[in-house]
């Protein structure tokens, strides 16, 4: 499994890098400052959970569990729920979507919470 969440690490951050660029450049001149914002706040989720999949290949690596693997299944929810409601409503424009972004924020605590006990159970 340490693979597969390097590799979805790797994949994160450079999707995180693409959206970024495209946020800084592509929109600025388009969005509202508070959109803007809301966009940067996605993106800089994005690229924290993008390396914190690189800690889930580490600790996977060193000490396979059931925790670990379960933390980076829930970092890889945890971005794309959290980081991608909060891109789809600025795109969109669809408030109702901020209501989901939570979804993803609970799955980025609890994919931590499950990588420090992985780390505790070792």
């Amino acid at each position: 499994m340490e693979r597969v969440f390097a590799i979805a690490g790797a994949v994160a951050a450079m999707s995180g890098v693409i959206v970024g660029a495209f946020g800084a450049h592509g929109l600025r001149s388009r969005l509202s400052a508070a959109d803007l914002e809301i966009f940067e706040t996605g993106v800089r989720y994005h690229m924290y959970h993008a390396l914190g999949l690189f800690a889930v290949a580490w600790v996977a690596s060193r000490w396979p569990s059931g925790a670990a693997t379960l933390a980076g299944w829930l970092l890889i929810v945890g971005i794309v729920v959290f980081s991608g409601s909060l891109y789809a409503l600025v795109l969109t424009g669809q408030r109702w979507l901020g209501a989901v972004t939570p979804v993803g924020g609970l799955a980025l605590v609890v994919g931590w919470g499950a990588l420090a006990w992985a780390i505790l159970r070792s």
